[in-house]
């Protein structure tokens, strides 16, 4: 656990500041990678990350730097990005929803490789999914049709759920898209949505007031909120409101009842062939965007337990994990 935090508060210490490292290496042709996001990534991000890179030969303070520009707040993404332009990266990894804007507009000819929950055609990203054009490209993982499952699977294992609470950060792209699937999966169900839309951690205990009377909680993929997971779900807790979550390897993990979502270890190891592949001279606008390929049902049982609730037989066979 020390080494965990140890390994977060590195990576926040580099909020604005380079290494003195990295700036030695610049000197150098050792390629540079920045690393935009809100918050430090997790583990279970970066790892996989760097994993792919070093199974494609670039090993991090060998042949390769990786400049973390993290910021405390979306609205710091935009100085952040352009500061990591400044520095000459040779590409730039856009980790999270709300970190692609900011490092499109902040550069046109330093590659851009993202991995987030977005549209990249419909919000005008990119020219087409098989050949995005320009210097970005990425991985997606939009799956807004899984939020419909999120509530079946609530309503399954709460049959009398009547309301729901729908958790999204505002300043996200995705939002609307997001609360609009949802709303059209309530009605299907028959259950009332209320919606409750929050900038930042501030937000988060008068959003959770709020949810009061609601008989569970879904939880968007958001870069914010998983900076902020052990809060979030100290707070699902301390209000028993049983949760759902998209990201299948972090938040149940961390101590979530339930989430649905793609594997985001993949993503990111899937993002490293990207950069790896721009490193060696290809073009980032001819290689094609690629979508998810694994979604996982995982469920926390200790969180069930504490909750007071009993998961179906037929639902705990179906989840690909389940932690005791």
């Amino acid at each position: 656990m020390i080494g965990r935090r140890a390994f977060l508060a590195g990576l926040s210490g580099s909020l604005l500041a380079a290494p003195l490292a990295a700036h030695a290496q610049q000197a150098t042709n050792v390629p540079r990678i920045g690393f935009l996001r809100v918050g430090s990534p997790p583990p279970s991000y970066i790892d996989p990350f760097r994993k792919g890179l070093s199974d494609l030969g670039y090993v991090e303070r060998q042949n390769i730097v990786i400049e973390y520009g993290l910021g405390r707040t979306v609205e710091q993404l935009p100085d952040i990005a352009s500061d990591l332009v400044r520095r000459k990266v040779d590409t730039l990894v856009a980790s999270g929803t709300p970190s692609v804007r900011p490092a499109r507009n902040a550069t046109t000819t330093i590659p851009v490789v993202f991995v987030a929950a977005i549209d990249p055609v419909g919000i005008g990203l990119v020219t087409s999914l098989a050949r995005p054009g320009g210097n970005v490209t990425g991985v997606t993982a939009l799956h807004t049709d899984l939020t419909g499952k999120r509530l079946e699977l609530l309503k399954e294992i709460l049959p009398k759920l009547t309301r729901v609470a729908f958790l999204s950060h505002v300043a996200n792209p995705g939002h609307a898209q997001y609360v609009r699937e949802a709303e059209l999966a309530a009605r299907t169900l028959g259950v009332q949505l209320q919606v409750l839309p929050v900038r930042g951690p501030d937000d988060f205990e008068e959003a959770f007031r709020r949810a009061r009377g609601a008989g569970a909680l879904v939880q968007v993929d958001d870069a914010m909120l998983t900076a902020n997971l052990a809060k979030l779900i100290e707070l699902a807790a301390r209000y028993r409101l049983p949760a759902i979550y998209g990201d299948a390897t972090t938040d149940v993990q961390a101590g979530g009842l339930m989430s649905l979502g793609p594997n985001y270890s993949d993503l990111y190891r899937r993002a490293a062939t990207y950069v790896a592949k721009i490193l060696k001279g290809a073009k980032p606008g001819e290689l094609p965007i690629e979508q998810p390929t694994r979604f996982d049902l995982v469920i926390n049982l200790k969180t069930a337990k504490a909750l007071g609730l009993t998961i179906p037989p037929s639902l705990l066979g179906r989840a690909d994990e389940v932690i005791q």
